[in-house]
């Protein structure tokens, strides 16, 4: 996963991250189901700032990075931004996202930090998640090799 010329916190570095944002998942109430189902519902907006406040804090921390340094801190890899064309995948992909958040009441991040705040239940979104995941993966080999098989046309 790392290489020689990946800095030693590289590692530890991200889960400090994993772990900060567990605990702000936690603090916000983005962990709880029933809040996130209340704020898809249009019935408490607390969240819309929370969101908001970790939007401009990225906001802030790029665009500052960006100018101070040439590349990541802890990869030496140059900032670039990476152009990703909308296609099928990626609707379907959202669709799926959207919906399964809508289902369960959490995303995926907050499903984890949740099973932190003693929500055991969660345990069947992210048995979900999984299954989704392995489905996922089926199918797009299945066409990837249904694909791959066709006959092409060729003068």
């Amino acid at each position: 996963m790392t290489s020689e010329n990946t800095h030693p916190l590289f590692l530890p570095v991200i889960l400090l991250g994993g772990v900060l944002f567990g605990f702000g998942l936690g603090l916000s109430q983005m962990a709880r189901p029933e809040v996130v189902l209340d704020f898809l519902q249009f019935e408490d907006f607390g969240l819309l700032f929370v969101m908001g406040g970790a939007a401009a804090v990225t906001a802030v921390v790029f665009t500052v990075g960006v100018r101070l340094h040439r590349g990541a801190p802890l990869t030496g890899r140059p900032y670039e931004r990476r152009e990703k064309s909308f296609d099928r995948n990626v609707l379907v992909g959202g669709t799926v996202f959207g919906v399964g958040w809508g289902l369960s009441g959490i995303c995926p991040g907050a499903a984890y930090a949740s099973l932190g705040v003693g929500n055991v239940p969660i345990l069947w979104a992210i048995g979900g998640m999984f299954v989704g995941e392995y489905v996922q993966g089926y199918l797009r080999a299945a066409l990837s090799e249904r694909d791959a098989a066709a006959p092409t046309t060729a003068d």
